[in-house]
């Protein structure tokens, strides 16, 4: 508190000086004694501290709740208005007496007045100009302060589904963003004529609308302005780099390019692979073979999570739910392989 009054106090004074010396420099200093110019200065300094305090508190709740792109061009249109104010001013300062005097800081006034209502009316459109002329990296940059943004969806991931199960369960804290030009791509794939593609689109709109009820997931649907940028994929790579935000995708295609320019990847299908449960040669599992494998006497079962399981000697089983024991894992490109055999085969060799 008394750090504040003092704060007062020093506003006061200074806000009086500087009164002090501009009547200093206007015929009120003959018109007006010493003492009388001191008080008027003082007082005009008390009203302009009351003013400019209850101006300072509306302006930084103004600030608060603006976004980037907008006090950047605000700050550009004070900046170039003053300029032209001050230059439309010059010829009325050679005007003899107070019309010298004071009509210059009308003319600022009323052209800086007129200059921000234009804008004020017009302010959209600028914002607009001003994300098209960067390529939207302004937008972008209002995004990145408005959200913590821990991934960016694409449409791959989304259609797959499994990412809301995953989002819901809290293990991607922060939020996620869907670009608009996703979310178009979407209704897209749903209104296509084929059944299989629009079955694909109807499934990922349903995947975001049921993420948007979960209380558990921040999500949202953002439109970004990205000019000269015709792909889908392209424009959320042009974003992620912009956020510095990993990419949630299942497009192989799409990670190996992002990869290549630097941007993460949060792979679901990595994601399932990692949490799969390990198996050791040795162990027992449950097999349900349903069909022949590609060697001779091979049978095929698949595990719940969908990993192949490839019973050695297991045609004559099919169709039946055996144990078998695990003899051998294989990692490949596509996920991993089990070899197993029978568990009495195996008891008979023993």
């Amino acid at each position: 508190m008394k750090k504040n009054r003092f704060l007062i106090v020093l506003n006061v004074l200074f806000s009086g000086m500087i009164f002090f010396g501009i009547c200093s420099c206007t015929s009120l200093k003959t018109l007006l004694p010493q003492y009388a110019l001191v008080v008027l200065s003082l007082l005009l300094g008390i009203v302009l501290t009351l003013i400019s305090d209850k101006l300072l508190f509306f302006l930084s709740e103004k600030i608060k709740n603006s976004n980037f792109t907008y006090l950047l061009l605000v700050m550009i249109i004070i900046i170039i208005s003053s300029i032209c104010g001050g230059l439309l001013a010059i010829p009325f300062s050679a005007l003899p007496g107070l019309f010298g005097q004071f009509l210059p800081i009308i003319v600022v006034t009323l052209f800086f007045i007129l200059c921000a209502i234009f804008f004020s009316y017009r302010m959209e459109a600028f914002v607009d100009l001003a994300n098209r002329v960067t390529n939207g990296k302004l937008q972008i940059a209002e995004v990145a302060s408005e959200h913590e943004a821990t991934a960016l969806l694409d449409t791959s991931v989304i259609i797959d589904g499994r990412i809301a199960d995953i989002a819901h369960c809290g293990f991607i804290p922060g939020s996620l963003i869907v670009p608009n030009f996703i979310l178009q791509e979407l209704q897209f794939i749903a209104d296509s004529e084929d059944a299989q593609r629009r079955q694909r689109g109807r499934r990922g709109l349903e995947t975001l609308s049921n993420m948007q009820k979960d209380k558990f997931i921040s999500i949202s649907i953002v439109d970004f302005d990205i000019q000269n940028v015709r792909e889908a994929d392209a424009k959320l790579m042009h974003v992620a780099k912009e956020l510095a935000c990993p990419i949630l995708t299942n497009d192989y295609n799409l990670n190996k390019v992002a990869e290549l320019q630097g941007i993460r990847i949060l792979n679901v299908n990595d994601l399932t692979n990692a949490v799969k449960s390990i198996l050791l040669p040795g162990e027992k599992l449950i097999v349900n073979v349903i069909q022949e494998g590609k060697e001779i006497n091979q049978g095929v079962g698949y595990m719940e999570d969908g990993t192949m399981v490839v019973v050695e000697n297991g045609r004559p089983y099919l169709g039946q739910q055996i144990d078998a024991v695990v003899t051998k894992i294989l990692q490949t490109a596509a996920g991993r392989m089990i070899f197993a055999r029978h568990e009495k085969e195996l008891g008979v060799r023993r």
